[in-house]
């Protein structure tokens, strides 16, 4: 479903539902991307549901723990904690991982949120486009090594642990090159130079966000169909305040932004109850409808007509095939966690 420029305003003067709430007593959540913006008020709303652990994720020590202060004096919960993790680095996304498995007896709720949108062309320690690393790459590489831990969790729990993958309307937008299908490798096709140049920042966020959607149905794919499982959707939080934006220059295009954010963003905190509502709520069709779920606007909607037709299935399949090569040279155990606990795809 393409979503026309006037669903979009309507959407965002649209009033937001009350945000969700359940009980988390026992349970572990993770927030990564949790100093700021929506990343925060989502960490914040959990707090107010008395999880047993709630850490979330940050880049910045001090941010971090300035964060952790803040939602204590607001919420009074004092067991939030902050983990370092920068998604600019394979090598954190590694050591939070193991990390996490070490120290962490249970994963009941991870939300996927960071991202960045870079105004100019940037590689990573790791050579990749920071875009396409942070928004996409070490999202997915952070995933697929939490997988086993979630899935101990299962058989601990009555519930099923969920992934939210913290994704974007701008992935309607997203366009795949016809190269890109041709390429053994499409994700070494966005990350080339010639692609990226000349540099457009917002045709690269899209691109990430569109590729957060495949990867979101890709592991819904993958994951076993015959038992209770791991749950993962994508939200749109909507378009909100955010620092994510804090790079844009030039006197026009900074006027245009405090424009449009005037007129029709919504709050952090508004666009943080879409995230809860994909970590907690249960849809009218029931809790398996969330499986691969795109949520907008607290319900199940469709994602962009590429993505359901037949050739962004053709799509999913070749990048998450991609995806798997890549990370496995990241990591070994991304490979051992496909094998063990994803059903196999075609080349995988």
């Amino acid at each position: 479903m393409q979503v026309s420029f006037w669903s979009f305003i309507k959407a965002q003067l649209a009033q937001v539902p009350p945000v969700e709430k359940h009980d988390l007593t026992g349970k572990t959540v993770v927030v990564i991307g949790a100093n700021t913006g929506i990343g925060y008020e989502t960490a914040k709303h959990f707090a107010t549901m008395n999880p047993a652990r709630l850490i979330m994720g940050c880049r910045n020590r001090e941010k971090g723990a300035a964060a952790v202060g803040n939602l204590e004096d607001s919420t009074g919960f004092d067991k939030a904690e902050v983990w370092l993790i920068d998604l600019c680095s394979f090598a954190s996304v590694k050591a939070f991982a193991a990390k996490l498995d070490k120290e962490v007896d249970r994963l009941d709720i991870l939300v996927s949120n960071a991202a960045v949108m870079p105004m100019e062309y940037a590689t990573t320690e790791d050579n990749w486009e920071t875009s396409l690393q942070v928004n996409y790459l070490a999202s997915a590489l952070l995933i697929i090594l939490l997988l086993p831990k979630m899935f101990r969790t299962v058989a601990m729990s009555t519930s099923e642990p969920r992934v939210v993958i913290v994704s974007s309307e701008t992935h309607q937008n997203g366009k795949i090159p016809d190269k890109a299908f041709q390429s053994a490798s499409a994700l070494e096709v966005f990350n080339g130079r010639q692609f990226c140049h000349p540099y457009n920042h917002l045709e690269i966020y899209r691109l990430t966000k569109l590729l957060t959607v495949l990867l979101t149905l890709a592991l819904t794919d993958h994951l076993p169909s015959d038992r209770r499982t791991i749950i993962v959707d994508c939200v749109n939080p909507g378009f909100c305040y955010s620092k994510i934006r804090r790079g844009i220059h030039g006197v026009l295009r900074v006027a245009m932004m405090l424009l449009l954010e005037k007129l029709l963003a919504k709050t952090a905190e508004e666009g943080a109850r879409q995230v809860i509502w994909g970590s907690i709520a249960t849809p009218q069709e029931g809790v398996n409808s969330l499986k691969g779920a795109y949520v907008s606007s607290a319900r199940i909607t469709e994602p962009s007509d590429f993505i359901i037709s037949e050739k962004g299935k053709q799509f999913r399949d070749l990048v998450w095939n991609d995806t798997v090569r890549i990370l496995s040279k990241v990591d070994p155990r991304v490979q051992a966690t496909v094998e063990k606990y994803l059903r196999k795809g075609d080349g995988i």
